[in-house]
């Protein structure tokens, strides 16, 4: 099945808005028109089985030309819009792009070979200005890749990541299912729909029937603090800096009353236990899920339900269902209880593998199960604990180190607004602790460097205790509101 019809199996025909913006709205039947027009002229004009690039913010722009690549039989490779030029060319050129869906705001900043067209705005409206033929193919092989996720790639050339129509189906309906999701939901939309969390929120809302109000202005706080209370969301969903922001950074959000919303996800990186206290003492009545995935997983892996968020708040929780979750030592066997070890995943929702890259997908998917790279343990009642990313362990003077662990003990100083600990090259301890922290306001650094290291001292062992303390305004923030450490000191 194409994920395309999947999606508009049931929603096709409504006349209610998707996107409920009152300068980009649309409703799911012109929605569902416009991107059959849009499927037909690619179809027409390129075949089946292209990658074709997409550049935008979230707007109906996006929407339109990421669904319409879909049902063509095509493969969407949506990017970064604040993507460089250097890895621009480097995707064009191993995707071997025909044609790049952009917004016209980009184009005077990224350069394209002559021979790729280029299709804006004015010329999506000219497309959508044709006829279309509806062709729902009942033969449609849902194991075709229907996307590629470029990864970040912090070293190296990025990977991208190949998602298949099966995958996305299969992920969407798990995560309707553990959120209750129905056509009454209206998601309240901040994350970028290049990055897998974000398009998450865009397939399961076409999906059940439910709406979408886009905001590509989050550290304007105030208009999303506006946005969720006058389109009614029910929903909002964030990563870790979200909530952050929106806690420490808002003299509003915590009084503010929003009647309308019925629950919250987090996903995106692990968001500190005194954030989420924070959070539900605020908002008790509020549903808060915690969630975990990766972008090989097409988006979500696990969750932990609202009712259990207070007595097993650093836990990811458990699997979601139709997917299976292991912890296993390093010759493969499942560790005991409380014991450490990497996290495998698998379930129809697992990548086809990385584009272009045997070797790599080899390594990542063993016998069916996907190698996430994290560590991580499980507790007397299967909940899942992460304990760090394999490439996150420091070793100081040969010792193991999270930085999650420091940063829990750092975040529970009311001054402290956010914090994140690296390792830095040391000639005698081979790798020195790095704390980077954003304080709540302005205070004296000297003495707050001081109570930091007393703080960890009176809670950590001695080699945890950072050796380098650096204060910023603000933490250097990637496009998806993940943190971007520097590694230097």
């Amino acid at each position: 099945m194409n994920v395309f019809d999947y999606f508009f199996e049931t929603s096709k025909d409504l006349d209610k808005d998707f996107v409920l913006n009152s300068k980009d709205s649309i409703s799911f039947k012109q929605l569902h028109e416009d991107s059959l027009k849009m499927a037909s002229y690619l179809k027409a004009t390129y075949g089946e089985g292209q990658n074709i690039i997409l550049i935008s913010p979230n707007s109906v722009f996006f929407i339109t030309a990421y669904l319409g690549i879909l049902k063509s039989g095509n493969v969407c490779v949506p990017l970064n819009y604040a993507t460089e030029q250097s890895n621009l060319d480097y995707i064009v050129e191993i995707t071997e792009s025909p044609v790049t869906f952009i917004t016209k705001g980009l184009k005077p900043r990224l350069k394209f070979n002559e021979d790729i067209s280029l299709l804006d705005e004015t010329a999506a409206s000219e497309i959508l200005d044709s006829a279309y033929n509806e062709v729902i193919d009942p033969n449609f092989d849902g194991d075709k890749v229907a996307e590629i996720i470029f990864t970040s790639g912090s070293t190296g050339e990025p990977k991208g990541v190949m998602i298949s129509h099966n995958n996305i189906i299969a992920n969407t309906s798990s995560i309707i299912e553990y959120l209750n999701l129905t056509e009454k939901d209206i998601m309240a939309v901040v994350l970028p729909f290049f990055y897998c969390y974000g398009l998450s929120l865009l397939h399961t809302h076409v999906r059940v029937g439910g709406s979408i109000a886009l905001n590509n202005s989050f550290m304007f706080l105030g208009t999303v603090i506006n946005d969720i209370k006058n389109y009614k969301c029910t929903g909002f969903a964030g990563v870790p800096s979200h909530f952050q922001i929106l806690l420490k950074k808002s003299q509003t959000f915590k009084e503010t009353e929003f009647p309308d919303l019925r629950y919250v996800t987090q996903a995106g990186g692990k968001l500190h236990a005194v954030f989420i206290d924070e959070f539900v003492n605020a908002f008790p009545e509020k549903e808060f899920y915690v969630m975990y995935g990766q972008t090989e997983a097409t988006a979500r892996l696990s969750y932990l339900s609202p009712d259990m968020v207070k007595t097993k708040t650093s836990s990811i929780g458990k699997a979601i269902p139709g997917v299976s979750l292991k912890v296993v030592d390093a010759d493969g066997n499942e560790v005991g209880i409380d014991s450490e070890g990497e996290l495998l995943a698998s379930g129809k929702n697992v990548m086809l593998g990385y584009y272009k890259d045997s070797e790599d997908t080899a390594k990542t998917i063993i016998d069916g199960w996907l190698h996430t790279g994290d560590i991580a343990k499980v507790d007397e009642d299967g909940f899942i604990y992460l304990m760090a990313r394999k490439k996150e362990i420091i070793k100081v003077g040969g010792k193991r180190v999270s930085p999650k662990e420091i940063e829990e003990v750092i975040l529970s100083m009311p001054e402290i607004v956010d914090c994140t600990i690296e390792g830095v090259e040391d000639e005698i301890l081979g790798e020195a602790l790095k704390a980077t922290i954003v304080l709540n306001g302005s205070m004296n650094e000297a003495e707050m460097k001081e109570a930091i290291i007393q703080k960890c001292g009176e809670n950590l062992a001695v080699y945890k205790i950072p050796q380098h303390i650096v204060f910023e305004k603000s933490m250097k923030m990637s496009a998806t509101g993940k943190k971007v450490k520097s590694k230097q000191v």
